[in-house]
């Protein structure tokens, strides 16, 4: 595949390689290391002059740091003379932050698309944005691609009473997404209005919608420190779903995420690979992974890539080998 070169950021290796290999291309030679006072630095190890760069990055682990990389590698391969830098941010940082919700409030998700933006890169791909207006904070193309071919793939794969099921999403924000999948199963659908009385912190929740003996499916874009997710769990087995099911395309798993997930009622609970997070310890009978590899495909010599999701499910073993 000519005038392709892949590198990867320090985020999420394992994604890049898979992605790589699908294409049957090696990764692009980067060396990032620190200064001692902390200060990334980046070496691009080989010409990108005249190529179609694809910096593969997510936003998570040491998220700051992480971003700071990635600008620094497009800008890298931008004053090399690249032909054009595309950014792969399968999470995008600072999703959360897109609207002035009180007074004095920073749109950091606008932010972050600013200096994307001013460090040179020419085409963003992300994947089940926090909100899909983020697409509007950028002049450059931007595709927001979905989890929804692999969610509808594994909920008919591995829930035998799926025709008699709704599907839920945890907050008014994911009814787009819910009802969608729900329109494409031909099943119900419900939400659950929550009110926060801090970040992270939910202080009472309000179901709207019928799930008395049928199977609730959660659906949601990210799962932090998994309070929503497990309080609308309760919420529904409280409400008379029969078993609850948990679809999150970015497993963030931070704080106490973990101890909630292993000790909440889910029946099985599933995550992309795109993210990395503590998954290794949540109980091995509790957690699927779906391999929803970017991949970029034929053409290229016409200006634009296309983008897709492969809904290929398959089962990775938690932890070290």
């Amino acid at each position: 595949m000519p005038n392709i070169k892949i590198f990867s950021g320090s985020s999420h290796q394992d994604l890049s390689q898979k992605i790589a290999d699908r294409l049957g291309l090696e990764l692009g030679k980067v060396v990032t290391k620190k200064f001692s006072n902390q200060e990334t630095c980046v070496e691009i190890g080989e010409s990108v002059r005249g190529e179609d760069v694809y910096i593969v990055q997510s936003g998570c682990g040491e998220i700051n740091d992480n971003l700071m990389e990635l600008l620094i590698m497009i800008n890298a391969c931008k004053i090399a003379s690249a032909s054009r830098v595309t950014a792969v941010i399968p999470c995008f940082p600072y999703a959360r932050q897109d609207k002035k919700d009180k007074s004095r409030a920073p749109i950091s998700a606008k932010l972050v698309a600013n200096m994307l933006s001013v460090a040179g890169a020419d085409h963003i791909i992300t994947m089940d944005l926090h909100a899909s207006q983020i697409q509007g904070f950028f002049d450059i193309p931007v595709d927001n691609l979905y989890a929804e071919p692999a969610v509808l793939k594994w909920i008919r794969e591995n829930i035998s009473e799926w025709r008699n099921c709704t599907i839920v999403s945890p907050d008014a924000g994911g009814a787009k997404r819910v009802t969608s999948i729900a329109d494409r199963l031909n099943v119900d659908f419900a939400l659950i209005h929550k009110e926060r009385k801090k970040a992270n912190e939910v202080d009472r929740m309000v179901l709207v919608g019928d799930v008395k003996d049928r199977v609730a499916i959660l659906v949601d874009d990210m799962a932090d420190t998994c309070g929503t997710i497990c309080h609308a769990a309760d919420k529904l087995l409280s409400a008379g779903a029969t078993r609850v099911y948990a679809i999150l395309t970015h497993g963030i798993f931070s704080g106490p995420a973990i101890s909630r997930i292993n000790n909440a009622c889910f029946e099985a609970a599933q995550c992309s690979k795109c993210f990395l997070g503590g998954r290794s310890l949540i109980h091995r009978h509790l957690l699927d992974y779906v391999a929803w590899s970017l991949l970029c495909t034929y053409p290229f010599r016409f200006g634009f890539t296309f983008i897709y999701l492969d809904p290929f499910l398959a089962k990775y073993p938690l932890g070290p080998k």
